[in-house]
């Protein structure tokens, strides 16, 4: 018989069996053999990514839905009217450079098409002002920007309206000043350029806010340029009043008092009424 670990012995009463273990102290581990272990521990182990502390991205008229709303009336109402009165968008550049007291020009008949096209293309200068204006507020007085962005439609609504405001006070301001110092037909001529030059107004600032909206991080940058188009327009429009009126050197005194009186210090009052208006809207 071969030989077994066991052994056997019997007696003519029992038979007993001896176990002898083959492996005493454990069975040994196979690993050469174990194809899945040697293919597990071959992996590479995956480290813990290392991330920076999360981003907070401050909220603004993009993501505001009455705020967007209002900026897409007042687009809307441009594309409504457009085709009626895109004669209006045609003559811009004569009503603003134009002082030629040509009875025919300064007295013609505007369409009502006309009228809406100036009235879509003004309210969506105040719109695009008064986002601009919110972002302006809010990078010059950081203090209120945290409680501005908690309500920006109301403070977008407000800036507009008061951009609004301030329009219909200048428009009544020079009508009042043309007529009291002036003929009907130079009158009618500088209120025909103001109201021009706040739609053109609009019309360079729409990029420039657009690309605010899209890229906030170029603040200062982009709010640079929309002061720069403001005050080119600006300087146009008060050329043509020297044209029109002030045509001796003898007149240079009543230009300047002119610029102090009627240009600089009612907006210095709208930009200081404009903060008190916000700070107010936010306590």
């Amino acid at each position: 018989m071969p030989n077994t670990p066991d052994t056997i012995s019997s007696t003519p009463d029992s038979v007993v069996v001896q176990f002898t273990p083959a492996y005493p102290t454990g069975i040994p581990a196979a690993q050469q053999l174990d194809t899945v272990v040697q293919r597990v521990e071959s992996l590479p182990v995956m480290e813990t990514p290392k991330v920076s502390a999360p981003t907070i991205h401050s909220r603004g008229p993009l993501y505001d839905t009455g705020s967007m709303s209002l900026l897409l009336m007042s687009m809307l109402m441009i594309v409504v009217s457009f085709r009626s009165g895109y004669k209006y968008i045609e003559n811009l550049g004569s009503n603003l450079f134009s002082v030629r007291k040509r009875r025919e020009n300064a007295f013609a008949t505007h369409t009502m098409g006309d009228m809406r096209m100036m009235m879509a293309l003004v309210l969506n200068s105040c719109v695009l002002k008064g986002i601009l204006l919110f972002y302006a507020i809010g990078y010059f007085l950081p203090q209120l920007r945290a409680e501005m962005q908690a309500h920006v439609f109301v403070n977008v609504g407000v800036l507009s309206g008061a951009c609004l405001a301030f329009h219909l006070l200048q428009n009544i301001f020079y009508g009042t000043l043309g007529y009291v110092f002036s003929d009907s037909l130079s009158r009618r001529l500088w209120l025909i350029g103001f109201r021009a030059s706040q739609s053109v107004c609009g019309l360079l600032l729409f990029p420039v806010t657009a690309f605010l909206l899209l890229f906030p991080s170029a603040m200062e940058m982009l709010l640079m340029l929309a002061a720069g188009i403001y005050l080119l327009v600006k300087i146009v429009f008060i050329l043509k009043g020297l044209r029109i009126f002030f045509n001796k050197i003898s007149l240079t005194f009543y230009f300047i008092l002119y610029l102090c009186s009627v240009e600089f210090v009612p907006l210095v009052i709208f930009a200081i009424s404009l903060v008190k208006i916000c700070t107010l809207l936010q306590s």
